[in-house]
């Protein structure tokens, strides 16, 4: 359930929502609702397909049999892209984190070492990544109900803030409405709010190596839902409750004022702990989830067939140390444009990662057809109202592909996605023969 629940919680949530408030106002909150409605039914999905059959490849693998090799192998390398990107710019995020403490620190030397840390714990068992993830994921999830019964503490007693306004529940509707910037406000907070979950779809990968996943999948997925509500929803109604949404100092985190508010002096130093936390809890969710992917990839003759070996660990060590290795070169960019990276980075995620929700919908839409006709099995865990919520979530995320397509700060996101698609179509190998779907299983 942590590892679900911790691949959404990132920085962003304790660093960059003040700017977020700050920009879209209470409007913030619609937008959490609905975009967490989406990745909910996103999640439902995969959680279905997972259980008719987990695999290390989760929706790369079903893209591969249920709409061609082709999407299967663009599907697999944009994932294992995706968490690379991720992984280089959670490392280069700690680096710079770093710097609050040690101010003459070299960004890449702390780069270095958590790459190098993430992926001596990966190379033992599955339980070790599962461990170490489940306690990185505590400290988010501890910080956040802390901010929220801190909040309501100020609240129901009438506590003095910093803020200009008393707090009250009505600062999030008397300073403008709860639409202070119209419908635009709304918009523009939908980008940022859908991607801010980002990182749940890796529940699937971690299902194939789940002991009991009839049972603990639908149960992990299930609470997602009601999670993220508290977790976003709440946290950030406690903050524009406690501070008026324009009343917000952008440039710090709104979990420091809120500790400062209670007279936790290093309320700066302990939020600063945190996000290095939950920085280097992405980027070991990501080493794992590349490192199945590329071990999938291999078994369906998409990637070098040397990558199927596994330790006498039962983990695929070559898949680890290959993205290791790209991490590798995030730190050396780190070295050679500590300055410019961070802002690279996040543009070359959000097109690809709109294309891998995506395809999860198409294949659960092609995986209920076949199961209507009687040609696969039926799974007890499904997604509600099926093609409904299917239909839906493609129009939701082709709304968010054109307001991405439309930002000037975010156009840039296509260009980087397009290019690569186009690469993997120059280098997509045709395999001699097809690989089974339960050759992977099994494997």
């Amino acid at each position: 359930m942590l590892i679900a629940i911790g691949g959404v919680i990132g920085a962003g949530l304790f660093l960059g929502s003040g700017k977020a408030i700050a920009t879209a106002g209470p409007a913030l909150l619609a937008a959490y609702a609905i975009c967490g409605l989406m990745i909910y039914l996103i999640a439902r999905a995969l959680g279905e397909l997972s259980l008719y059959r987990p695999n290390s490849g989760s929706f790369a693998s079903f893209a591969e049999e249920f709409l061609g090799p082709r999407f299967g192998f663009i599907t697999g390398w944009s994932y294992w892209l995706i968490w690379i990107l991720v992984g280089v710019l959670e490392v280069t995020g700690i680096g710079l984190l770093m710097k609050y403490w040690f101010p003459e620190l070299p960004q890449w030397i702390p780069a270095l070492v958590t790459a190098g840390v993430l992926m001596v714990i990966n190379l033992f068992t599955v339980k070790a990544f599962g461990e170490v993830e489940f306690w990185l994921a505590l400290i988010k999830v501890v910080t956040i109900v802390g901010l929220i019964v801190a909040g309501l503490v100020i609240l129901f007693f009438g506590l003095e803030t910093s803020a200009k306004t008393p707090p009250s529940i009505t600062n999030l509707w008397t300073h403008g409405g709860v639409l202070p910037h119209g419908w635009s406000g709304l918009l523009y907070a939908i980008p940022v709010a859908a991607f801010a979950f980002a990182g749940v779809e890796v529940i699937g990968v971690v299902a194939a190596e789940t002991a009991n996943p009839e049972r603990t999948l639908p149960k992990a997925i299930n609470s997602i839902i009601w999670r993220m509500f508290i977790f976003y929803v709440g946290s950030m109604a406690i903050i524009m409750a406690l501070y008026p949404w324009n009343q917000l100092n952008t440039g710090q985190s709104p979990f420091v004022m809120v500790f400062d508010s209670i007279g936790l002096g290093m309320a700066a130093g302990l939020v600063n702990f945190v996000v290095i936390t939950a920085l280097a809890s992405s980027c070991n969710t990501g080493l794992f989830a590349t490192s199945r992917m590329l071990y999938s990839l291999s078994h369906f003759q998409q990637a070098p067939r040397s990558l199927q070996v596994l330790s006498r660990r039962q983990v695929p060590a070559r898949c680890l140390m290959v993205s290791t290795l790209m991490l590798l070169v995030g730190v050396l960019l780190n070295y050679m444009i500590p300055e410019s990276l961070f802002g690279l980075l996040i543009t070359g995620i959000l097109g690809l990662l709109i294309w891998v929700w995506a395809v999860i919908i198409v294949a659960h839409m092609a995986y209920r057809r076949k199961v209507q006709r009687g040609e696969l099995p039926r799974v007890a865990y499904r997604m509600p109202w099926a093609m409904g919520s299917s239909v839906l979530v493609l129009s939701f995320l082709a709304v968010l592909a054109l307001l991405v397509a439309l930002d000037p700060d975010t156009r840039a996101a296509f260009y980087v996605t397009f290019a690569w698609f186009a690469v993997l179509m120059l280098v997509y190998p045709k395999p001699a023969q097809s690989v089974a779907a339960s050759d992977v299983q099994g494997a």
